[in-house]
């Protein structure tokens, strides 16, 4: 049987697709082909109860009510901090999607958002960047939000050193 152009084309078209479905797919996997690094890391004690007033202060200086700390809010960021340091990078899902996240966690809320960072080294640097950054700064100032739990966990071997988690909820 003679080949057509045409069905050459077809084939070449069609073995392309597959090729780029197979990447594309092997992109999706992130983890299978760049193992995530295990990098030792170190816990920080925060003053939980300075960091819920300073940003009760902010709230309030935008006409909100404060938050309070959360015990279970504060594991889901304990969780995510160390799993960002653990890596090495900054993901929102490196320790599994927010909402499967805060299930584990035991939030009953209905709204809730999360504001990561990396590399500053103190409570304050990191509130200030929040408040510069349109996304962040507007989960803070969530009308809702009345609870909140904070993490940080250093990966002194990582690029970024400090990684910080903030968890906001209504619940």
């Amino acid at each position: 049987m003679a080949r057509t152009p045409w069905r050459g084309h077809a084939k070449a078209l069609l073995a392309g697709a597959l090729v780029a479905g197979a990447l594309a797919l092997a992109g999706c996997s992130g983890t299978a082909l760049l193992p995530a690094p295990d990098l030792p890391t170190t816990p920080v004690i925060l003053d939980e109860a300075a960091a819920a007033a300073a940003i009760s202060r902010y709230r309030a200086s935008h006409g909100l009510g404060p938050v309070a700390i959360d015990s279970s809010l504060i594991r889901a960021a304990s969780y995510q901090a160390e799993a960002n340091a653990r890596a090495g990078l900054l993901s929102h899902e490196v320790g599994g999607t927010f909402d499967a996240r805060l299930k584990r966690a035991g939030f009953g809320g209905r709204y809730a958002a999360e504001n990561l960072s990396a590399g500053s080294s103190t409570f304050d640097e990191v509130l200030k960047r929040w408040q510069v950054s349109p996304e962040h700064n507007r989960n803070m100032l969530m009308p809702q939000v009345k609870r909140v739990g904070i993490a940080r966990v250093d990966a002194p071997g990582s690029r970024f050193k400090r990684f910080w988690a903030l968890i906001l909820s209504d619940g």
